[in-house]
């Protein structure tokens, strides 16, 4: 009876409702327990199996590079990094309001690690996120117009709570990929959330951008509703690859 209970609730696709009740088989102490007890466990269980896959699904979808975390974000490097504004964003709440992100500061300052949190706390918030190097965004979109999914990738992107673009700005734009940009933005303003790294300051991307217009309706759509992050200081990668050079050392 047993067996063929287990083997019905595998059926209906309730798997961790099956695991929840073979464990309990397993354990002679639960029967200590009354029904409802017995039964809010095997809920539970299958509430929480529920909730990992679709979290695997939404992290598998992100394509982030590491595995980066909130709770693992030095605080202690003096690099202008402010602890409280951190923990405030990694409530998720800019995203749910469709707020922006800009992040800026030199090479190896940790401007990729602490944007990969902030998408993966946005994963675990239950929130849609995809991560993209800048020049393998407008990559992407280059082949999409030649193979004729432009639209359906444009629609994708458009469609996450939380875009990434990673060090922007590392080569000016050419006409087509200011376009591109302007679109992404365009689908995105009040509706979305972006959040954008970047070696420069503000000011700078208008030259990066090229076309003054474009610039003007790109950056009004993002700088205006934007939580900025300036890092400054040495880089996190050296110290790290000096500590690492000392240990061998040693």
């Amino acid at each position: 009876m047993n067996n063929q209970t287990v083997e019905k609730l595998y059926q209906m696709k309730l798997h961790g409702m099956a695991a929840g009740f073979h464990e309990q088989l397993q354990n002679p102490a639960i029967a200590e327990l009354c029904f409802e007890d017995r039964f809010a466990m095997m809920v539970e269980k299958e509430w929480t199996t529920r909730e990992n896959r679709k979290l695997a699904i939404r992290l598998k979808t992100a394509k982030l590079k590491r595995q980066a975390s909130i709770e693992d974000i030095d605080f202690r490097h003096p690099r202008g990094l402010d602890k409280a504004m951190t923990l405030s964003l990694a409530t998720c709440e800019w995203i749910r309001n469709h707020h922006n992100v800009i992040i800026t500061g030199p090479t190896g300052i940790g401007k990729s690690y602490l944007a990969e949190a902030l998408a993966h706390k946005a994963c675990r918030e239950g929130l849609s996120a995809v991560y993209y190097r800048c020049p393998r965004l407008f990559r992407e979109l280059a082949i999409a117009k030649g193979d004729g999914s432009y639209l359906k990738l444009l629609n994708r992107i458009a469609k996450m709570d939380l875009l990434v673009i990673d060090d922007w700005g590392l080569a000016p734009l050419n006409d087509s990929e200011r376009r591109d940009l302007l679109e992404l933005m365009e689908d995105r303003h009040s509706l979305r959330s972006t959040l954008i790294t970047s070696q420069f300051p503000i000011p700078k991307w208008y030259e990066l951008i090229g076309d003054p217009t474009i610039a003007d309706a790109v950056l009004d759509r993002i700088v205006h509703v934007a939580h900025k992050i300036n890092l400054k200081g040495d880089s996190l990668r050296k110290k790290r690859s000096k500590l690492t050079d000392a240990e061998h050392q040693s």
